[in-house]
């Protein structure tokens, strides 16, 4: 991950930074960590994000669908090699969720930590996913671990403090139901970064990264192909439940392996629609950017 930043060329300041932080926060053995999946492309969103965390603070990623807030707080965890717990909200969910609550083991009460206290208490990187999804009641108990406090309180057991390697990383999209305002007490605990769309460039990027044997010219298709559907989005032709960057990654994938373009692309993108004229929609601009004689031979060397 170092080495990518320094291919994308963020400020070296911003790399030695993150190369003394995880030589003073080594990695504790036995927590969960996982290599991310996708590498995130956009170097300023880069050192916005780098350099808030290693400043201490919380980040809120706020923005639309496809924009790679959850893979960018998961290539976060990753290049500051810290153990990462994802919370991924709903309107039922309590504070014991996040924090513990009590279970009953080998014939006697005992306290099960929730990811918010293994975080706050291993040092490692909690993603609060789409957190303007959760009533106010269960974000509440996150004020005293996101300010100048930096504790937990767990009801009837302790408090503890808030590692000092642990950060807090929280994803938002107003476009989705259940959605809702951001109550304000907890939007000014986090350095908030509204993401940008992602552009043409780098969706190529990410395309040669993930199918290195993609002939360069069909890498242009694909990401063309994305592009004038995010384009019909924002012009209000298409909602954006087309608009779906795993969806079009997965059905690469599933072109590769040997499936018809168009059956692929019907899966990943077209079907994620249910309305007839948003599918024909969608197949005309397939079809203005992959030929129906297109097979696996012809976009894969």
């Amino acid at each position: 991950m170092i080495e990518f930043l320094r291919e994308e060329h963020v400020d070296e300041k911003i790399i030695q930074g993150i190369e003394d932080y995880r030589r003073q926060f080594p990695a504790p053995s036995g927590t969960p960590g996982r290599k991310p999946r996708y590498i995130y492309y956009g170097r300023e969103v880069w050192e916005q994000a780098a350099q808030a965390l290693l400043c201490g603070e919380n980040l809120l990623l706020a923005g639309s669908k496809a924009t790679g807030k959850n893979v960018l707080a998961e290539n976060l965890a990753a290049l500051f090699g810290r153990p990462s717990y994802n919370v991924s909200f709903h309107i039922n969910m309590d504070a014991s969720y996040m924090i513990g609550t009590d279970t009953f083991q080998n014939g006697e009460v005992v306290f099960r930590p929730g990811p918010v206290y293994d975080c706050a208490k291993l040092g490692g990187f909690c993603i609060l996913d789409e957190i303007n999804m959760a009533r106010n009641e269960a974000l509440a108990v996150l004020h005293s671990v996101l300010d100048f406090r930096r504790v937990i309180n767990v009801p009837g057991y302790e408090t503890i403090p808030v590692h000092r390697a642990a950060r807090f990383i929280a994803t938002m999209n107003y476009g989705y139901a259940g959605t809702r305002e951001l109550n304000e007490a907890l939007s000014s605990r986090f350095m908030v970064i509204h993401m940008p769309e992602m552009t043409r460039e780098n969706l190529e990027k990410l395309l040669t990264r993930e199918f290195p044997d993609m002939k360069k010219e069909y890498v242009q298709q694909f990401s063309g192909l994305f592009t004038d559907i995010q384009k019909k989005c924002q012009s209000g032709e298409l909602t954006a439940k087309v608009l779906d960057l795993r969806g079009l990654l997965d059905a690469i994938r599933l072109i590769q392996n040997g499936l018809a373009p168009y059956l692929a692309l019907d899966m990943g993108i077209t079907n994620k629609t249910f309305d007839s004229y948003e599918q024909s929609l969608v197949k005309d601009i397939i079809t203005s950017r992959i030929s129906k004689k297109s097979g696996r031979d012809a976009i894969f060397c």
